[in-house]
């Protein structure tokens, strides 16, 4: 047994309930399957599961210790993770503005809805957290086995079983946020409203993103 059965489903619980917490990602998960559709909030889905695996490779090469220990790479990773919350948001308001016309599907950035637009906006949410790093180096040690050995192939096994728990969890809140579409669609101003409310939502997570420690 490559990993400790009662650790992994520990950490599995666990990131269920961090992924339950409404963050950046699912803020833009949800309001793109709302003003898109479900398949669109997909691509984001994917694209922020693809940014926490490259954080979990940049823990199991020890680039997440280093980024915590220097202040200045901190410092730059945040100002990325922040400068792309507020540029999502300030699109996001733009979009509020001009409501779509002939039913042109737009993103709650206010950009063309494409799969790769998705994907590098999850991505991008999802890799440039400098808390995620941070937390992900100091918890899923944690959860290793020393008894067994390979610390890092358990870390592994247990970082990739953790974000298909997060998948999951996104899923739901995706599923969840679509079928409120039809009732946002009646009506052109609540989906105005909604682009404004998400987009004042990630320019204060840009804030709360710019001041982390």
């Amino acid at each position: 047994m490559p990993v400790n059965p009662s650790l992994a489903a520990g950490f599995l619980l666990l990131s269920a309930l961090l992924s339950a917490i409404p963050g950046p990602s699912v803020l833009l998960e949800t309001g793109r399957a709302i003003t898109t559709g479900r398949r669109a909030a997909m691509w984001i889905v994917f694209g922020n599961a693809l940014g926490g695996m490259a954080l979990l490779a940049l823990v199991l090469a020890g680039l997440g210790a280093i980024v915590a220990a220097s202040a200045k790479l901190f410092l730059i990773v945040k100002i990325a993770g922040a400068g792309n919350l507020l540029w999502l948001g300030v699109q996001s308001l733009r979009s509020a503005r001009r409501p779509d016309i002939g039913g042109t599907a737009t993103t709650t950035a206010g950009a063309p809805a494409t799969g790769f637009n998705g994907l590098r906006q999850g991505f991008i949410v999802g890799v440039a957290n400098p808390k995620s790093i941070v937390s992900l180096m100091a918890i899923l040690p944690q959860f290793v086995d020393h008894q067994i050995g390979h610390p890092a192939l358990q870390m592994a096994i247990i970082g990739i079983v953790g974000g298909l728990a997060q998948v999951l969890i996104e899923i739901i809140w995706v599923v969840a946020a679509g079928a409120l579409r039809s009732w946002f669609q009646q009506r052109p101003r609540r989906l105005q409203r909604l682009k404004a409310g998400a987009g004042i939502a990630m320019i204060g997570m840009a804030g709360r993103v710019a001041v982390q420690r």
